[in-house]
């Protein structure tokens, strides 16, 4: 019996005519209902005409978590009088509860990517509802993608609803209007209960969250918050945590309240999932949760709500070539959806660990995944989508391009697209296992090597992080998931059988569709060859599963190398690895400063050889932090990073001499290495050079003439320009085969370039060949004769030239000289008789008529025996005293 009591109280259904005849006109439409209303229960059994109103119609509606799937459809099938799996069912990944008379299936946006990839008209299906599309999900983006290039070229008729309780509005509605103009924003108002805002940061300064690191004082306060609501609040507690880790702390912490202490996350057991979204008996709970309980659920019960403030979201390091989750600050519309949860039922109240000036400072949205995430499985969609540059299809943010390239880069590597960036029959199959494009490379060919069940509950364990408590050993954590008996256990063998079952489906034989060896490093997204690259280890013309017989530690270590081959891993120094990709990696508690986990003392210590499957970046480490590998042997990872090897003669710089070598490598990792008898003495020079970029020019022999005449080829270059050279260190460093190539070809070592003569070497950069060297000597002079005879030397070294005479030997001279042709003034420092400045002119006649009387009046009592004539432009010039010059 349809429970027609709870329906018409939800506020959504006054919204619900406007949203019809948007619907029946565009086609399109923005619904925007705060939490509480009924948008993601009461809309689609309207829309589907399940309550008895309007035409009877089939429903789509995509959630962006399996928790809130799987929660929305029993709510819709409860108000129905059903279970789920009748008029309302759910299909998430391993897990379908639908039949013949479904009229709203509650799907994933995973899910609802495969079915647009197998059936891009979704026959059958007359509404899709894009739930909770704010949160900016990388899946949730492209099917809003796919979906409006399907209404505009296959199904005209498919009506499109984007459903949020905060969002960019406008911005949906321009996208979802495309040509036609923005489409309908449909404003639900809400009645939800008022809700409180209590402002309880820590007492004292916490660190900032960094990667997967949150200060523990942090967590602590956050108890001590929860604490604080169960005394001063009635109700039950939902706190809000970043990640699973965080969450099993302030448990801990809480040890003791006088509540029950619930869990909410991803990785939670269905059973206990449902049982927190089916309300107490009567007993207080507190409620532990990631931001999997933001949207799309109601928590019964729920009066006060614990803010931390903080998220986890996916991102990509280019640089190192690692693909992690990180933590940020949430959201102000995070914020908001979160304080939602508090007042669903009754009024209520929300603890916020941060104060009300840092809240003005956060981000007003979520940053979408599509900007910062791996991009990699998203190219692989669009390229099996038929647009591979993604330039075709309506996105709210375009991917970055260098993103992009890396992606391709590791789908062209694994067969997965072919040069132009079309999807292979290979890579089309890839895209239905319905994991990682990685894990389904390691997937296909890692069955051919050892036989798809095994390879299957490997990837099933690559694609799901094993619980810490299961160690940092990939094999060990495989044994300990077929023998244990927690949530976790359960969800991989559900999961390995899944991906044994796609993965023996009849498809695209190993290394077919695409480059069998080519690939590249991690820092561009590369990866290793096709399966017939690992088959090589194989006898020739081997079948499936040649190496079935291998110990779970090889099999482990083949199928993570095979996902991941740029970071196989060879150790360098107690706990330290070198990956191919040139990332260094760090065994738990090996490094300073490091915490220790359950792998202190695993295996993975002893082991020359690594395939490191899950590693992150500690605060102020250069080096990864390997969180999960498996051991292998050097063949191993040859095989599987086969596209990374190469060998060749290399002829470099290290250590102050030039060093000729013949290298193998994996990647960065130096596999062996031997002298080079005979080297291309181009390539000698070459090193040379590179030797003198990285230690620079003071290598060579810099005498003071030399220093001056490379000041004054810089002078004639700043006032002249062409065909004065660049003597600059970037100058020279360009040109070193003009001025130094003899010396070059003979040197070795650093003695080599520390006994060349700067100066003589420069002089072969002046202008021989157009004549101008000539007039070197005239343009910028290395002395200038001065009215008492003297030859003095000119300081090219400062932005103007510098002539420091005496002053008495400038008696007579009427103006300042001038250098590059007359173009540019001396500035001449004129001395005391003791060598001491007296005075800075550029203009002497200026300097005799009005600054002279003030020098002589305070010098010539102090230099009596120097001649100070009162008329010094008719004086005879001397360097002598007067007394010297009487006497001729």
């Amino acid at each position: 019996m349809i429970a027609r009591d709870a329906l018409a109280q939800l506020p959504v259904r006054t919204a619900l005519p406007a949203l019809r005849e948007a619907l029946d006109g565009a086609g399109t439409a923005v619904l925007c209902a705060p939490p509480g209303t009924g948008k993601t229960t009461l809309v689609p059994l309207e829309l589907a005409g399940l309550t008895g109103a309007g035409p009877r119609r089939r429903v789509l509606v995509a959630e962006p978590r399996r928790i809130a799937a799987r929660a929305a459809a029993r709510r819709m099938a409860w108000l129905l009088g059903e279970k789920a799996g009748e008029q309302v069912g759910f299909t998430v990944r391993g897990e379908r509860r639908a039949g013949p008379r479904t009229a709203v299936e509650v799907v994933t946006t995973g899910v609802l990517l495969q079915r647009l990839q197998r059936d891009p008209e979704l026959a059958g299906v007359d509404v899709v509802v894009l739930d909770e599309c704010h949160e900016r999900h990388l899946d949730a983006d492209t099917c809003a993608a796919f979906l409006l290039d399907v209404r505009e070229t296959l199904r005209p008729e498919l009506r499109l609803v984007a459903a949020s309780a905060t969002t960019d509005a406008q911005g949906w509605a321009r996208l979802l209007g495309g040509s036609d103009g923005a489409a309908q924003v449909v404003d639900a108002a809400g009645v939800s209960h008022p809700v409180d805002v209590v402002w309880a940061p820590p007492e004292r300064p916490v660190r900032p969250a960094h990667g997967l690191r949150v200060d523990p004082a942090l967590l602590t306060h956050v108890a001590g918050v929860v604490r604080r609501a169960l005394r001063e609040r009635s109700g039950d507690v939902l706190c809000f945590l970043p990640g699973v880790g965080e969450i099993g702390r302030v448990a801990g912490e809480l040890a003791g309240v006088d509540a029950e202490v619930l869990q909410v996350h991803g990785r939670a057991p269905a059973e206990v999932q449902d049982a927190v979204l089916a309300g107490g008996d009567g007993v207080r709970r507190v409620v532990l949760a990631t931001s999997v309980a933001e949207s799309s659920l109601t928590v019964p019960g729920v009066r006060v709500v614990v803010d931390s403030g903080l998220a986890r979201v996916p991102r990509m390091d280019h640089a190192r070539g690692l693909s992690a989750l990180t933590t940020v600050r949430a959201s102000r519309a995070a914020a908001r959806q979160r304080a939602g949860r508090a007042g669903r039922e009754a009024p209520g109240v929300v603890y916020r660990c941060w104060t009300e000036g840092e809240d003005a400072r956060l981000p007003a949205f979520p940053e979408p995944e599509i900007k910062v995430a791996d991009l990699t499985a998203f190219a692989l969609q669009t390229a099996c989508w038929g647009d591979p540059s993604a330039s075709g299809l309506a996105l709210l943010d375009p991917p970055p391009a260098g993103a992009l390239a890396a992606a391709r880069e590791v789908l062209t590597a694994i067969g997965a697209v072919d040069e132009d960036g079309r999807a292979t029959p290979r890579g089309a199959r890839m895209a239905r296992m319905g994991v990682h494009p990685r894990l389904a490379r390691a997937l296909l060919d890692g069955a051919a090597e050892v036989g798809v069940k095994r390879a299957a509950e490997v990837v099933a364990l690559l694609s799901e992080e094993p619980p810490r408590t299961y160690g940092d050993d990939l094999a060990a954590a495989w044994r300990t998931a077929r023998r244990g008996g927690d949530g976790y256990a359960a969800r991989w063998r559900q999961e390995a059988r899944r991906l044994a079952s796609v993965g023996a489906e009849p498809g695209v034989s190993r290394g077919s569709g695409g480059s069998t060896g080519a690939g590249g490093g991690a820092d561009s997204g590369g990866s290793a060859g096709s399966g017939a690259a690992v088959g090589a280890r194989a006898n020739a013309g081997a079948g499936a599963g040649a190496n079935a017989g291998a110990s779970d530690d090889v099999v482990a270590g083949l199928v993570a190398a095979l996902a991941f081959p740029e970071r196989v891993a060879r150790a360098r120094g107690v706990g330290g690895y070198l990956m191919a990709s040139g990332t260094g990696a760090e065994l738990a508690g090996a490094g300073p400063g490091a915490g220790a986990r359950a792998g202190d003392g695993s295996r993975l210590r002893d082991a020359g050889w690594l395939a490191v499957a899950v590693a992150d970046r500690p605060v102020a480490s250069v080096s990864a932090r390997v969180r999960l590998a498996a051991v292998i042997d050097e063949e191993t990872a040859r095989a599987a990073a086969r596209a990374l090897y190469s060998s060749g003669e290399e002829v470099g710089w290290s250590d102050g001499e030039v060093v000729a070598r013949t290298v193998t490598r994996l990647g960065a990792i130096e596999l062996s290495s031997r002298p080079l008898a005979a080297p291309d003495p181009e390539l000698l020079r070459d090193a040379v050079v590179s030797g003198l970029r990285r230690e620079g020019l003071g290598l060579l022999r810099w005498s003071p003439a030399a220093q001056a005449l490379r000041q004054r080829m810089a002078f004639l270059h700043r006032e002249v320009g062409a065909p004065w050279p660049d003597v600059s260190d970037a100058g020279l460093l360009e040109r070193a085969w003009d001025w130094l190539g003899i010396e070059l070809g003979r040197a070795r070592r650093r003695a080599d370039l520390e006994r060349i003569d700067a100066g003589q070497a420069l002089n072969r950069l002046l202008p021989w060949a157009t004549g101008d060297a000539a007039r070197f000597d005239t343009l910028a002079p290395e002395r200038i004769e001065v009215p008492s005879g003297s030859h003095i030397r000119v300081d090219y070294g400062g932005e103007q030239p510098v002539l420091a005479v005496k002053l008495q030997e400038l008696f007579g001279w009427h103006e300042s000289p001038r250098v590059a042709n007359g173009r540019v003034p001396v500035l001449v420092h004129l001395l005391s008789p003791a060598g001491r400045p007296a005075a800075v002119t550029a203009d002497l006649a200026s300097f005799w008529r009005d600054g002279y009387r003030s020098v002589r009046a305070e010098l010539r009592g102090r230099y009596p025996k120097h001649p100070w004539p009162e008329d010094p432009t008719t004086a005879e010039p001397t360097r002598h005293t007067s007394a010297r010059l009487k006497r001729g």
